[in-house]
């Protein structure tokens, strides 16, 4: 007979633990068919009842008069097929538990609640009482429902506003696609339990499947399309994919939905310069991360080793993101990118950002289309490959007073976009914004005339990226455009 012996007090005490303590155990309990009792027919009892409908219970609510929300839901019937939803017009009485699975009440004072609390003890049924942890031996959590996919956020009753909160991020994060993949992976369990060993080749399946599950709505051919890459040898299994990801101006807070989950989903993140740590870590954990920035002035990545990058990766199988700042479609060279990869048979998606102009005049209060003063917006660029101003610029129809002009880039070139708008005929006295490190908390204003744009970008610095807004909108802002002092301030 085996000995069991017990490692010595010192080495049990330095053996890490595998769980730390738990509140509460969260547990996913199946209710389809089962009943359940609900003593009281307030908008609190309406929420939990539904909830409850939802997972296929019988509900019954017990009570004499029944609130809107519960004369409602009562109406409308349960989601589940499963399901019901059943008023019994009466106060809840003792002999209802019988049977029951679980057993809610909506109770106005301690005394009650204590009453309802022991007569479900005593029938053996697990209880909760809304709003009174005392008189709870399970609670409800905050739910994110992409079902059969359910997530559940608990605070153990400290901070409901903090579950919530956390809901609403773990919502963002999560496609509602993910269900139609749920269903989609309870239907192939069986066929690649029988054709797939246990172990690597299995979870390579798998890791495969959930790459997928974090793009698009899964289509009728999904399904086929999976199996069918299953019985592919490795080697010619289909490559990865890149997605050209806007990243923003820089606060986190501007990222889109789609760009989180795209961040959540990459292999591989190849990002700019100007991309802030906060968007970065909101990227999975596991990513590997590769600065590529390309700024000017400086050391930077060549266009070319970054193409090769992305196809090297791709071709690897990795599904990698590119990351891009602002929207990755303006000044962002999407367009090279996107070719190079499709020359080379990579699927390739763009995920827009909000664009640095767009983010400048938010910060601002400025409408760039102004309807008084601007009827169209023109974004342009700065500097040209070579570091100068384009040589193309058409600059007679650039200096238009009806037009707001937003130029990306343009510290270095401040002195000579200056020079070639008053020469074209824009009036010197035309109002000028200059916002450094837009959107982040570096971020640096200068308000002016047109003549006095380049002496104000000496005080500005040229050290972070420039936005140059040219046009009568700064001025019916609110801004002190008249004054032309180079005066910069923080944001």
């Amino acid at each position: 007979m085996p000995v069991l012996q017990t490692l010595p007090n010192d080495v049990a005490d330095r053996a890490p633990a595998r769980m730390a303590p738990l509140a509460k155990l969260p547990v996913f309990w199946s209710l389809a068919g089962q009943r359940v009792i609900i003593a009281g027919g307030s908008d609190a009892c309406a929420w939990k009842a539904e909830l409850l409908a939802a997972c296929g219970a019988k509900v019954e609510i017990h009570a004499e008069h029944l609130g809107e929300a519960c004369a409602t839901l009562i109406e409308r019937g349960a989601p589940h097929p499963e399901g019901a939803l059943i008023h019994r017009p009466m106060a809840w009485r003792e002999d209802i538990f019988a049977g029951a699975a679980l057993a809610i009440a909506d109770c106005e004072d301690e005394a009650e609640a204590r009453t309802f609390f022991e007569a479900a003890r005593r029938a053996g049924v697990p209880v909760n009482i809304i709003d009174k942890p005392a008189f709870c031996q399970f609670q409800f959590g905050s739910i994110v429902n992409r079902s059969p996919v359910v997530v559940s956020i608990s605070t153990d009753g400290a901070a409901p506003i903090l579950a919530q909160a956390i809901r609403r991020r773990i919502e963002t994060l999560l496609p509602t696609s993910l269900k139609s993949w749920a269903v989609l992976a309870q239907s192939l369990r069986e066929e690649i339990a029988l054709r797939l060993k246990h172990g690597a080749e299995r979870r390579a399946f798998w890791e495969r499947f959930v790459d997928r599950a974090f793009g698009a709505e899964p289509t009728e051919a999904s399904a086929r399309d999976m199996l069918a890459d299953m019985e592919r040898p490795a080697q010619t299994r289909p490559v990865g994919r890149v997605t050209l990801v806007g990243a923003g101006p820089g606060d986190a807070e501007y990222l889109t939905l789609k760009a989180v989950r795209a961040l959540q989903a990459a292999d591989v993140i190849l990002f700019d310069d100007l991309v802030s740590d906060e968007v970065l870590e909101l990227a999975r954990r596991e990513a590997k991360r590769l600065l590529v920035g390309k700024r000017g002035g400086r050391t930077s990545c060549r266009q070319e080793d970054i193409n090769e990058m992305m196809l090297t990766f791709a071709k690897a199988g990795k599904n990698v993101a590119r990351l891009k700042s602002g929207d990755p479609m303006i000044f962002g060279r999407a367009g090279e990118e996107i070719a190079y990869l499709r020359q080379n048979n990579i699927p390739v998606e763009v995920i827009p950002g909000i664009t640095a102009a767009s983010a400048m005049a938010s910060r601002l209060g400025v409408s760039l289309t102004h309807r008084d003063h601007a009827q169209s917006v023109q974004f342009v660029t700065g500097h040209s490959r070579y570091g100068i101003l384009p040589d193309t610029i058409d600059w007679q129809a650039i200096a238009d007073s009806r037009k707001t002009t937003i130029f990306y880039m343009g510290g270095r070139t401040a002195g000579a976009i200056q020079n070639r708008l008053i020469k074209a005929g824009l009036d010197a006295k035309t109002p000028v914004v200059i916002v450094s490190s837009v959107a982040t908390a570096d971020e640096r204003r200068w308000t002016g005339r047109l003549d006095h744009l380049s002496s104000a970008m000496a005080g500005i610095g040229l050290d972070r990226p420039v936005l140059i807004g040219v046009g009568e909108v700064f001025a019916a802002c609110g801004l002190t455009a008249e004054t032309g002092l180079p005066v910069a301030a923080q944001a």
